[in-house]
């Protein structure tokens, strides 16, 4: 176990005044307790600590700076500590509509929907009773609806928590709302971007989307720009493009994210990458891994990627907890387990009779399943330049 040797004295302290007993003073000991507090560790890395001050201010405009003063981010820490330990969400998608005006290829979302939507105040009311640290506001398409700002609004408590990441296709997102947006309480953005060039458009059925992106980029401050991450969903079309992706958002001063796909959606596993292919993705990776040793913008390290291989070879990965670690809040306000197996349970306890205690699914290793089940070992893997062919 890493020590905590070079963490910051408040996080130290606050592990220290659970007084578990049972270990070093300052450090956790049982298996959950170590999680709890790999927690702190991979959200505030070290050297943000370590910063100059100019750099640290360009930091806390940054997807990693989490707060724009110390109370916020222990608000934000101790929410984490919390539910770890009482078996609460780490991360809550609150999927404000499913409607999109997108049609993406791989996805079953697309188009307006009849639905009922909770007010912003409904919302608020859910993330109390839920209490995550870290809050997802998507669709469908977020930005479709009218009053995505006074939901952003609401979902911030007094404290500062959560902290809240904006997944878009990007289509609607301009100058003005981004800024909107921040200031409403968004801390960082995640765009979907599949291809480095406009084969993007046609994968989601937006025309002139690719150039919107970028655009929409080259208009931020460079401070601004570090908030965002590109979203790559990594299929049988695009894995050679991932190096091509990584560059791109090194060339735009964004970083860049890659989650497998899942035919959970679509029942399609035509989108799923071929056993005969796995040796070249593996080496696609090797060279993610090597490029993020190089230059810090791409947001895995080997065991994800590794995951991602292990995921297509053999089309399932076990041990899935979505309904505890992560789950869903629909857009009428009732709760599913994940984005992907939709359903209307009225509260955690309904869902925890009627899915969790059976759920037995393996088909995704989306980034939100994958970060909220990480051991705590993986809050620590270095990335490595090369990987197992095995």
């Amino acid at each position: 176990m890493k020590s905590s040797v070079g963490t910051p004295n408040f996080l130290r302290a606050m592990w220290s005044s659970t007084d578990r007993g049972r270990g070093t003073r300052g450090s956790p000991s049982t298996e959950h307790e170590k999680l709890a507090f790999s927690f702190t560790q991979g959200l505030f890395p070290e050297s943000a600590f370590r910063m100059k001050p100019e750099k640290k201010d360009a930091w806390a405009l940054s997807r990693e700076g989490l707060m724009a003063g110390p109370g916020r981010l222990v608000s934000v820490t101790k929410r984490g500590f919390r539910n770890i330990l009482s078996n609460k969400p780490l991360c809550v998608s609150f999927e404000i509509t499913h409607a999109c005006n997108a049609q993406c290829q791989h996805c079953h979302r697309g188009g307006p929907v009849d639905e009922n939507r909770a007010s912003p105040g409904d919302f608020a009311r859910i993330y109390r009773e839920l209490s995550p640290p870290v809050v997802q506001v998507s669709g469908g398409e977020p930005l479709l609806r009218d009053d995505v700002l006074e939901v952003i609004r609401a979902l911030r408590q007094p404290d500062g928590t959560p902290y809240t990441i904006l997944v878009t296709n990007g289509s609607l997102l301009t100058p003005e709302g981004f800024h909107q947006t921040h200031e409403a309480g968004i801390d960082a953005y995640s765009i979907s971007l599949d291809y480095p060039d406009d084969r993007h458009d046609e994968f989601r059925m937006i025309p002139g989307l690719f150039d919107h992106i970028k655009d929409l980029i080259g208009s931020l401050a460079p401070a601004e720009r570090r908030m965002i991450t590109l979203n790559c969903v990594t299929q049988s079309d695009n894995f050679r493009d991932a190096l091509g992706l990584a560059s791109l958002a090194l060339e735009w001063g964004v970083s860049v994210n890659f989650s497998p796909y899942t035919w959970l959606r679509t029942q399609d596993k035509g989108y799923a990458i071929a056993k005969e292919d796995l040796p070249e993705l593996r080496e696609v990776f090797r060279g993610l891994l090597e490029f993020q040793r190089r230059h810090g913008t791409v947001k895995a390290n080997a065991t994800f990627l590794n995951n991602i291989v292990a995921f297509f070879d053999d089309r399932s990965i076990p041990g899935c907890r979505a309904g505890e670690r992560f789950m869903v809040v629909n857009p009428d306000g009732t709760l599913s387990p994940c984005g992907l197996i939709i359903t209307d349970y009225p509260d955690r306890a309904a869902m925890r009779e009627g899915f969790v205690k059976s759920n037995s699914c393996t088909a995704c290793n989306t980034s939100i399943r994958a970060w909220t089940e990480r051991p705590f070992s993986m809050f620590f893997s270095n990335i490595r330049p090369s990987m197992s062919s095995n």
